[in-house]
């Protein structure tokens, strides 16, 4: 049994799908599908059962897994611990970055991580949301920033805090309803949000948590054509707080007052990268720039 047919076996069991699985490891499916059965035969027993929506682990299969994912995780770190014995820590790492870099604090992470790690090139790509996760999961990216809870198990996260959101709509809007009664706020237009934006999932959060369902008038995929949007006239939208307030004192817009949303901002990466050099030395880097322990960043 090879190392490739226990990925694959590993990979097909945490998504339940084939099709999902061959994706991440930029195989056919049936390349994946073949590869599996290689494995079922050499263990002479089935190790997934189809159904309706997938796959799922057979009792065999089930038992083979944790086994499975230690021999890969094994692997992983001989590697590591080979590529250590190289010397000082050199090459690339590839990472997505959404909202702007002032935010995400991106000059002094990098920064900092090229003072210690001067063969250590860091590559930044611009990307919304959504995208950046989705790429990390294929491993397109090393990693990147993400804002929204992460639904993928093959993706590890690391918190970097909580930001606060609030409601802005154009100027003198605020005349034409009970900011009191957040319900009336579903009466008016929103500026709507990409669903490859994360921030879309959040404002569909919100509008439960007030029990709206206001009439999208325009979408857009990003925080700053929002505002423009909003300062234009067209509709409600959500802003970060410093932004919103900022604007609302240039009397560009109208904050509504009282209603706050907290977003997760996270640093996302593929799980089964957690020992690798770069990666440890990219999280050790977001410590002093974030204020984190060492054991916030050891337990992602």
């Amino acid at each position: 049994m090879e190392i490739y047919q226990l990925r694959t076996f590993v990979t097909v069991a945490q998504q339940g799908h084939l099709t999902q699985a061959a994706e991440l490891l930029h195989l056919s499916q049936p390349a994946v599908t073949a590869q599996i059965k290689a494995i079922e035969e050499e263990v002479a027993m089935p190790l997934f059962e189809r159904t309706a929506g997938g796959v799922v682990l057979t009792l065999a299969g089930q038992e083979l897994l944790p086994r499975a994912q230690d021999i890969l995780a094994s692997a992983r770190q001989l590697l590591d611990h080979a590529r250590s014995l190289k010397g000082p820590l050199s090459g690339k790492a590839q990472i997505g970055i959404a909202l702007t870099p002032d935010v995400l604090r991106v000059g002094p992470w990098v920064a900092g991580l090229a003072e210690r790690f001067p063969l250590l090139e860091v590559c930044l790509h611009q990307g919304v949301t959504g995208d950046v996760l989705n790429a990390v999961r294929k491993k397109e990216l090393d990693a990147g920033f993400y804002l929204g809870k992460n639904p993928y198990v093959n993706v590890h996260t690391l918190l970097l805090t909580q930001l606060r959101l609030r409601i802005v709509m154009p100027r003198g809007w605020l005349a034409r309803v009970n900011a009191a009664n957040p319900k009336e706020l579903g009466r008016l237009p929103w500026v709507g949000i990409s669903q490859f934006s994360s921030l879309s999932k959040i404002v569909s959060e919100l509008w439960r948590e007030l029990n709206i369902a206001p009439k999208k008038v325009s979408e857009c995929d990003n925080m700053f054509t929002a505002s423009e949007l909003v300062q234009a006239g067209v509709g409600l939208a959500l802003l970060r707080e410093d932004d919103a307030i900022a604007a609302a004192e240039r009397g560009v817009l109208d904050l509504v007052p009282d209603i706050v949303k907290m977003a997760e901002l996270q640093f996302v990466y593929p799980a089964d990268r957690a020992d690798d050099p770069i990666l440890k030395t990219l999280l050790l880097g977001l410590q002093p720039v974030w204020g984190l322990n060492e054991g916030q960043t050891a337990a992602v």
